[in-house]
């Protein structure tokens, strides 16, 4: 099987409908944060604008966010950097009645053929076979590596529990598959645990079992770090030399640690300020053309709601791919529930998903 990038179509702007469409309305913002009465609020599907008879598109999208015209592009704002004095678009439409159109057939193959009505199996379950998927995504990645793809991971700490899926993951980062990473405090906590003590929680990674005193491993391993300055001068002083953060210094692959409520120590890069950590998360998402979301239901849906199914490259629209993988069958829905629509879900251990990943991509456990 060889992955082929969908085309993008885009829509034909001769149609009557969209060649009689009026302008849309741009109202200024009165108040710094505040977008004017019947704001449009924006989708995870392309979106077009028209400007003096011209329809332009937003280069990129993010939900639940307002469209800002600068005199030149439209550009997706979120509410809390609005500015007094940006033209916000406005209209609850997307038909482009309003001079609004969303777009969600772009990618579509214009087959006729009907869908069944009744149908068993149709949803993403425990009881679902996925070694297609699996297929699928083994071919996607190996096409985001060789053309210049950006692929981005979210990861939770069940992924550093196990020696395996820690190993897997950071052959996954020295082979080229890993251009960003996306965490909580907990991830690199554990995995540097694991790295400079053997333990994950206490436990040992390799046997699983809970070594004495052991509940003061990751906060020892934390003030460590703090001691050093840095994840980047505690992996540079030699006491992580194995694993996924230390992968990710010596590959030069950035990430992002965005804290919790909970979080012991933190760990000096964990962002604790929710907002500055979502500006720097979205700056990885910005450039991501792949995202594979791995057992962290906070950072999924977080990630989720600020990633369109769309990416421009070199002036090209193309598909971003999403995916959330979770045992648990909640997590994965939850996210289809808050609206991000063009994710996959594999319902699995992700220490056995991050496993398969490896060995279906042929590299060296």
């Amino acid at each position: 099987m060889s992955f082929q990038l969908p085309e993008y179509r885009e829509p034909d702007f001769n149609q009557e409908f969209l060649a009689k469409a009026p302008d849309v309305k741009l109202v200024a913002v009165e108040k710094d944060f505040v977008a004017p009465d019947n704001y449009h609020a924006t989708t995870i599907f392309p979106e077009y604008f028209k400007v003096n008879g011209q329809w332009i598109m937003a280069k990129e999208s993010r939900m639940d966010c307002v469209a800002v015209y600068d005199g030149e592009k439209i550009n997706i704002v979120e509410f809390r950097n609005l500015k007094k004095g940006d033209f916000v678009a406005v209209g609850r439409t997307e038909d482009a009645s309003e001079g609004i159109y969303v777009y969600t057939e772009g990618f579509s193959t214009g087959s006729n053929q009907e869908k069944e009505v009744f149908s068993f199996r149709t949803q993403r379950s425990r009881e679902t076979a996925y070694s297609k998927d699996y297929d699928e995504l083994y071919e996607l990645l190996k096409y985001e590596k060789e053309n210049g793809g950006n692929i981005l991971w979210v990861m939770g700490p069940a992924c550093a529990f196990d020696s395996d899926s820690r190993n897997a993951f950071a052959s996954l980062i020295k082979a080229g598959y890993v251009q960003g990473l996306m965490a909580g405090n907990a991830l690199a906590t554990h995995d540097l645990e694991a790295a400079y003590l053997r333990t994950a929680l206490g436990q040992d990674v390799y046997t699983q079992t809970s070594v004495p005193n052991g509940h003061y491993n990751h906060i020892d391993t934390i003030n460590k770090v703090r001691s050093c300055g840095s994840i980047k001068a505690f992996v540079g002083q030699g006491f992580a030399q194995n694993g996924i953060m230390c992968e990710c210094v010596k590959n030069e692959v950035p990430f992002v640690l965005v804290g919790s409520i909970r979080d012991d120590g933190p760990l000096p890069e964990v962002f604790g300020d929710v907002y500055e950590g979502q500006n720097a998360m979205r700056n990885l998402v910005r450039k991501a053309t792949t995202v594979i979301c791995m057992a962290s239901a906070l950072h999924t849906i977080a990630t989720g709601n600020m990633t369109p199914s769309f990416r421009v490259v070199n002036g090209k629209v193309r598909p971003l791919y999403f995916y959330s993988v979770d045992i648990s069958e909640f997590a994965v829905n939850k996210l289809r529930d808050r609206g991000s629509l063009s994710v996959k879900t594999f319902v699995t251990n992700v220490q056995d998903f991050i496993v398969h990943v490896r060995r279906g991509l042929g590299l060296e456990e």
